[in-house]
Order: structure tokens, then C-alpha cells, then sequence
């Protein structure tokens, strides 16, 4: 049985960023907290806690201490509100989405009506719309794009972890709602080259394992992506492997999201080889 590893895969710069950053205000007192999940990878969030970075979901929770910025982001309102309760802040917002909020904010304050392509209930996308001052309209299909009303200025930005062939499908039903259009296409690079990579190696094997959080958004649309030119199973870890899956099966693919560290991908890929 052959096993091949995605030439693009695992830990993008945004997550390295935001491990390193929360890793350098660790705290054995555990005042050192992220706001919601780091990442979307509970092993790794749950390893970060053992070595001093907990976890909080509202900044009530924290009377002291620093509360780092998940690589998500979040909206202006909350840099004010821990700032208000003496927190110290510390952002590991990923680059590429700091880019995207920005640039719903520069589009609102030209004067832009703005549409933000993605998923509704994605942290990430919430903080964009957050810094579109709740302006902005938040879709993910094309008939949703269908819908949005023709306007004077039309300004797009999008999920960095979206799908690029989906984003170019919804555009193009959003390009006669308007003659005056700015599209800032904010899918980070690594997204494409994961997403690519995972489809060039789906149409090669039998079988692929994507490895990710089951909240990872960019892991779910690669396990979307590979199920489409082979079977397909999204794990999170080698623990969930099972005998029958591999019957009759002589090349297994594995690729694994952009928050799935390297020891989990080494993990399952030795008990693939050791099969």
C-alpha cells in the first residue's frame, strides 16, 4: 500500500504565527487567555492549555491578566472592551485576515456597498463584518448573490479560507448588480495551494484522509473538495483509522488543513504505513 502526503499541507504562516505568539505569553498563573479557540484544532489548543495559554469565550471571564487575539480576528469593539478592563492585548490575528477586515472598512468609508462571500457563522467572518461597522452583507451561494440588491458602488471581499473555484462562481452573479465594482479577492495563498494540491492528489488515489478539527472550516472544504474524485474520510486524529476503510485500497492520499499540526499528520501517516 502506497501512501502520498499533499505537497501543501498542514500548519499555514497565519497558524505558526498565532501558536508562537500565544506560546511566548504563556502564563503558569493562567492569566494568559485566547479569546475562543486559538485555532480550530482542539489537540493543539488543548496542548496550549497544559503549557499556560487557557481559554475564555467573553472577556468577563478574565478579571486580569492578557487575553491573546485568535488567529480569526474579532471586531473593534473588542480591543476597546479589554482595553476598558485593563487587559493587556496581544493579537495573533492571521495577516490575511487582518487584510480582509481592513479592507471592509476601507470599502465602507468610500462609500461602497459591501458583500462579504463566506460562511455566516465563522468567527472570521463575523470579525469582518464586524469591521465593516455591521454594514456589510454576508453570502455564501449563488442564489444568495442572486438576491443582493443592484446598488450606485458594489465592494467585495471574501473568507480567506473559502473555496477560489466558489468564490469565481458567486462573483459572477454579482457583477451585474452594479457599475462600479471593487473585488479584493482576500483568499490567502495557502488556501489555494492546500486546496489545489488536495484535488491534484484526490485524482491520483484510491483514498484520501484530510486531518483537521471538525470546526476547521478549511479542513471540512478540503474533505468537500477530495470526496469529489475519491472516497473520502476527515479525521482528526489516527485514533479514528479504521481496518474496513482500507480493503482493496493500494494508494492512500493524505493532505490535512492549515490548523492541523505536524505530529498529528506524522501520527497518521506512520499507522498508514504501518499497515
Amino acid at each position: 500500500m502506497e501512501v502520498i502526503l499533499a505537497d501543501y499541507l498542514g500548519f499555514c504562516y497565519g497558524v505558526k504565527r498565532a501558536i508562537k505568539i500565544a506560546r511566548e505569553n504563556a502564563s503558569a498563573d493562567g492569566t494568559a487567555c485566547t479569546l475562543g479557540p486559538i485555532i480550530h484544532n482542539p489537540q493543539m489548543v488543548d496542548r496550549l492549555r497544559r503549557e499556560g495559554v487557557g481559554s475564555v469565550d467573553r472577556l468577563e471571564e478574565m478579571e486580569k491578566g492578557t487575553v491573546i487575539i485568535r488567529s480569526h480576528g474579532v471586531g473593534p469593539a473588542v480591543y476597546d472592551e479589554a482595553k476598558a478592563r485593563g487587559l493587556e492585548v496581544v493579537d495573533a490575528t492571521c495577516p490575511h485576515v487582518k487584510k480582509a477586515q481592513l479592507s471592509a472598512k476601507e470599502l465602507v468609508d468610500e462609500g461602497y456597498s459591501v458583500v462579504i462571500i463566506g460562511e455566516k457563522e465563522h468567527p472570521e467572518v463575523k470579525s469582518i463584518f464586524e469591521w465593516s461597522s455591521g454594514k456589510a452583507q454576508i453570502i455564501e451561494t449563488e442564489d444568495e448573490a442572486e438576491a443582493v440588491e443592484p446598488c450606485g458602488k458594489l465592494g467585495i471581499v471574501c473568507q480567506t479560507t473559502f473555496s477560489g473555484a466558489r468564490f469565481r462562481q458567486i462573483v459572477m452573479r454579482l457583477l451585474e448588480k452594479s457599475r462600479d465594482i471593487r473585488i479584493l479577492r482576500t483568499i490567502c495563498t495557502a488556501t489555494d495551494q492546500r486546496q489545489a494540491a488536495a484535488i491534484d492528489l484526490a485524482s491520483k488515489v484510491d483514498l484520501m484522509l484530510v486531518i483537521g478539527g471538525k470546526n476547521s472550516a478549511n479542513t471540512t472544504r478540503l474533505a468537500q473538495l477530495c470526496s469529489e474524485k475519491c472516497l473520502t474520510y476527515h479525521i482528526e486524529t489516527a485514533a479514528e483509522l479504521q481496518d474496513e476503510w482500507f480493503d482493496k485500497i493500494k494508494k492512500i492520499g493524505i493532505t490535512a488543513g492549515a490548523s492541523t499540526p505536524d505530529w498529528i499528520i506524522k501520527e497518521v501517516y506512520k499507522k498508514c504505513q504501518n499497515r
